[in-house]
């Protein structure tokens, strides 16, 4: 009994074991083969291609500074003490050489122009007087009718006349000189640019009444680091934009001979013609950008759709022969002609994303147009 009770559990063993094995080898047949393999990436999205493009593009520096008068005179009082009776001129008015911008009363000095005329008349009437006695001493110096003393007196007091003769004639002529100055005139043609004169004011010499900017000529002040100095000179050509949109051209006239011990930079003088302040409104005092422009350089470019900027950093994304798109850091040049000069991170024969590049991120896959005759962007 005890034999067959052993046969019966190692029949039961076997058979649970067998059944086992059936499942296991069932699950194992159905269960998907393990690849190594991963799973193909999806295109993310259908782009055009461009082959940066070698081109020449005009060679300029950029600069900053502000437009000031070429040349600003003061026009002051040359009157002392004079009350100012009429002014002529007001800021903005254009004036011509000599032409009368302010008067002083004059009534003082006219006083003071008779009182020297009259000092002069009685000093010519006291030299002829002289002269004539010394004349006559002359003549009797021989005779004896006359000592030496007494003839020498005659000839002293001759000079003596003369001399204040000369000093009242100068007397005159101060106090015309005097006259003519209370006449403010302009000392060239400009314009009026500001006005300190008001009239009943009492002026002393040297207060300044006007300013006036020489010929109406303005000139931009373009700041410079002494690297760029050297690429510039004398009768080149500049573009200038103002704050307030206003474009217009120049042409350097001088080179600062030194540089600004604070800043390390030289100002360049641009002229600016009376013609462009004029019809567009340019103003001393205003901020201006400006390029020179200083001859060609050779440089890849990119269309500026290739362009992605990010974070403050510019990319672009090149596209292999499996449509895997790389992020590439470059550096940027200048933009010309709807074109971007790359200056670093760029190869002439990668193929760069042209469009929709702004939506892809490193390492994506896309679908690539065919490329357009000429390897320009479509």
């Amino acid at each position: 009994m005890t034999w067959y009770k052993n046969r019966f559990f190692l029949g039961a063993a076997v058979l649970i074991i067998g059944i086992s094995i059936y499942f296991i080898l069932t699950i194992s047949a159905n269960k998907p083969a393990h690849s190594d393999t991963p799973p193909e990436k999806q295109a993310a999205l259908t782009v055009n291609i461009e082959i940066p493009q070698q081109q020449n593009l005009p060679r300029q520096i950029n600069a900053n500074g502000n437009i000031a008068a070429w040349q600003e005179a003061s026009v002051s009082s040359e009157a002392d003490g004079l009350r100012l009776a009429e002014i002529y001129v007001n800021v903005g008015d254009r004036v011509r050489k000599n032409q009368l911008l302010a008067r002083f009363d004059p009534e003082t000095v006219a006083a003071d122009l008779a009182q020297a005329e009259a000092a002069l008349a009685e000093a010519q009437a006291n030299k002829d007087e002289a002269s004539t006695n010394a004349q006559r001493a002359r003549q009797l110096k021989n005779t004896g009718a006359l000592s030496e003393l007494q003839i020498d007196q005659y000839l002293a007091i001759d000079k003596t006349a003369r001399a204040r003769v000369q000093q009242a004639k100068a007397q005159v002529q101060y106090q015309r000189l005097r006259m003519e100055n209370t006449r403010v005139l302009a000392p060239d043609d400009g314009i009026i640019s500001s006005r300190s004169a008001t009239v009943g004011n009492v002026a002393n010499r040297g207060n300044e009444l006007f300013r006036l900017i020489r010929q109406e000529r303005l000139e931009w002040r373009a700041e410079l680091t002494a690297a760029e100095l050297p690429y510039l000179k004398p009768g080149m050509s500049a573009v200038l934009r103002t704050t307030a949109g206003t474009e217009l051209t120049g042409r350097i006239r001088a080179l600062a001979p030194a540089l600004d011990l604070q800043t390390r930079n030289a100002i360049v003088y641009v002229d600016i013609t009376p013609t462009q302040q004029q019809q567009l409104g340019v103003k001393a005092g205003m901020f201006a950008q400006g390029a020179f422009h200083v001859g060609e350089t050779s440089a890849l470019t990119v269309s500026q759709s290739a362009l992605v900027s990010r974070e403050g950093f510019h990319y672009l994304f090149a596209v292999d022969e499996a449509g895997n798109v790389s992020e590439i850091k470059v550096e940027v040049g200048q933009l010309y002609q709807g074109r971007f000069e790359i200056l670093t991170g760029l190869r002439p024969d990668m193929r760069i994303v042209s469009s929709g590049a702004g939506f892809l991120n490193h390492g994506e896959r896309v679908r690539v147009n065919p490329l357009p005759t000429g390897g320009a962007a479509q």
